[in-house]
C-alpha cells in the first residue's frame, strides 16, 4: 500500500470518529459546560498519550518550540472555544456552515506560505460540490438564515484557528520526534491556555456526574479516541498526504454526524441529508484529482 493511500484512510478514519464527536458532546452537556468537557477530554488525551510513550518530547529553540504553543492554542483552546461559545449566540447551523469552510481558509494559507501546496481548478470545483453537500446537510431543507454577526463571527473564527493549527501541524510533522510526543504537548499547551478560562468562567464538576456510566463512557470515547488517538492520526496524515489534502477531510465529518445521529439518537435521514452526503464524496473525488 502506497504512503498516498495510507494518508488517505488515516484521514477518512480520523474524521469517521470526529463526526461521532458531536454526539457525544451533545449527550454531555447535559452534566458539564463546553469548557468543562474541553478540559477533561484533553486531561484524558494527555494522560493517555503518556502512558503510551511516557519518554519526555525535547525542549526546542524558541522559534520551534512556538509551533507546539502555537498549535496548542490553536487547535485545542481557541477553535473549541470559539466554536462552543458560536453556538452560545447563533443558530447550529450557521457554526457548522461557517467552520466547514476551514479548508478554503487553508488551502489559501497553505498556498501562501507552503511552497508544496498547489491549488488546481478541479480543487475549487470539488470544494464547491462539498461546501454545497455540508449546506444541504446542515439546513436540511430550510431556507431560513438568521443571522446573529456576533456567533457567526466567533465560527468564522474558529474555522480560521484550525487552518493555522493545520499549518502548524505541517511545520511539525517535519520535525525527527514521535507523533505522540508531538500530539501530547500541544495537548498540555492547549490545557495551559484553557485553564484561565475555566478558572475565570467556573466549574461545577461533581463526582457524580463524573461516575454516571454514560458519562463515562462519552468522556473515555472524547478523550482517549477522539483526542489522544485522532489527533496523532490528524498529524499522520498531513505527514503523507499533505495539508490542503488532509483538510478537505473535514468535510466528512457532517456525514459521519448524520450517521451517528441516525443510530445513536434515532434522527431521520431526509432527502436532503443524502443528497448532501453524495455531493460532498463527489467533491472529495474530484479535489483529490491531480
Amino acid at each position: 500500500m502506497s504512503n498516498e493511500i495510507k494518508g488517505h484512510l488515516t484521514a477518512f478514519f480520523t474524521v469517521f470518529i470526529w463526526g461521532i464527536t458531536f454526539v457525544s458532546t451533545k449527550i454531555l452537556l447535559d452534566s458539564f459546560s463546553p469548557a468543562e468537557i474541553l478540559f477533561i477530554r484533553f486531561s484524558l488525551g494527555f494522560t493517555a498519550l503518556f502512558i503510551i510513550f511516557p519518554k519526555t518530547a525535547p525542549i526546542y529553540n524558541f522559534k520551534t518550540e512556538l509551533l507546539f504553543i502555537l498549535a496548542g492554542l490553536f487547535g485545542i483552546c481557541l477553535y473549541l472555544l470559539l466554536e462552543n461559545t458560536a453556538l452560545s449566540y447563533t443558530l447550529a447551523s450557521n457554526v457548522g456552515l461557517l467552520v466547514s469552510i476551514s479548508p478554503f481558509i487553508t488551502a489559501l494559507l497553505a498556498y501562501l506560505f507552503l511552497k508544496d501546496e498547489k491549488l488546481k481548478p478541479l480543487f475549487f470545483l470539488g470544494i464547491f460540490l462539498a461546501l454545497c453537500g455540508v449546506a444541504m446537510i446542515i439546513f436540511n431543507g430550510s431556507v431560513v438564515l438568521k443571522l446573529n454577526p456576533a456567533g457567526d463571527i466567533l465560527a468564522l473564527l474558529a474555522a480560521a484557528s484550525w487552518s493555522f493549527y493545520s499549518l502548524f501541524v505541517k511545520k511539525i510533522s517535519i520535525l525527527n520526534i514521535h507523533p505522540v510526543q508531538s500530539t501530547r504537548k500541544i495537548f498540555l499547551y492547549g490545557l495551559i491556555f484553557t485553564l484561565p478560562y475555566l478558572l475565570w468562567t467556573g466549574s461545577n464538576i461533581s463526582i457524580d456526574k463524573l461516575l454516571m456510566p454514560v458519562n463515562i463512557f462519552n468522556l473515555l470515547f472524547l478523550g482517549i479516541g477522539a483526542s489522544a488517538l485522532c489527533f496523532v492520526t490528524w498529524s499522520q496524515a498531513v505527514k503523507m498526504i499533505g495539508t490542503v489534502k488532509t483538510s478537505i477531510y473535514i468535510y466528512f465529518i457532517p456525514v459521519m454526524t448524520v450517521i451517528s445521529s441516525i443510530i445513536i439518537l434515532h434522527e431521520k435521514l431526509t432527502l436532503y441529508s443524502f443528497t448532501g452526503i453524495i455531493l460532498i464524496i463527489l467533491g472529495l473525488i474530484i479535489s483529490g484529482k491531480k
